[in-house]
């Protein structure tokens, strides 16, 4: 996993200026086609303001990839900040967010995957979760397909 302040960076990084319904759209299929041209098979899922916009699993995956789209989207929901962010941030102080949070781990689990979505001068409304491959490569997917999606706008 990435440093803190690495994770933090991106974060600030990665703003929008707006993000609507069609953008989660182009979002997903942008995230989609990259895990293509991995190779690799992922499941999707995006909000804003909580309201599903989109969420794609791809032949190979299964409703354990499903369940586990939620249970990182909550953690971001309930700190505002990249679930690989809150990971490491407990891993830094010897622990872990299953053994320290007052959260249930069934229903948060504190996995790389999902990136907050933050509007520029507004705040975090949304999220996007990619699941079905390891935490680490799971941030790496969601990150990447939101550069892709911002460097096209």
């Amino acid at each position: 996993m990435m440093n803190l302040q690495s994770l933090e960076q991106l974060e600030n990084q990665l703003q929008l200026d707006h993000f609507t319904n069609e953008d989660a759209l182009e979002l997903g299929f942008t995230i989609i086609n990259y895990a293509k041209e991995q190779g690799t098979s992922i499941a999707v899922h995006i909000e804003r303001n909580r309201v599903p916009l989109f969420t794609h699993l791809m032949e190979g995956t299964s409703d354990e990839n499903y369940h586990w789209l939620f249970r990182k989207k909550r953690v971001t929901d309930h700190y505002n900040r990249s679930s690989a962010y809150i990971a490491e941030r407990f891993a830094q102080s010897g622990t872990t967010h299953t053994e320290s949070s007052l959260l249930s781990p069934a229903e948060y689990q504190a996995v790389g995957g999902t990136f907050p979505l933050r509007i520029k001068n507004v705040g975090v409304i949304g999220s996007v979760t990619v699941a079905g491959l390891t935490g680490q490569l799971d941030h790496d997917y969601a990150v990447e397909g939101l550069k892709r999606f911002i460097d096209s706008n």
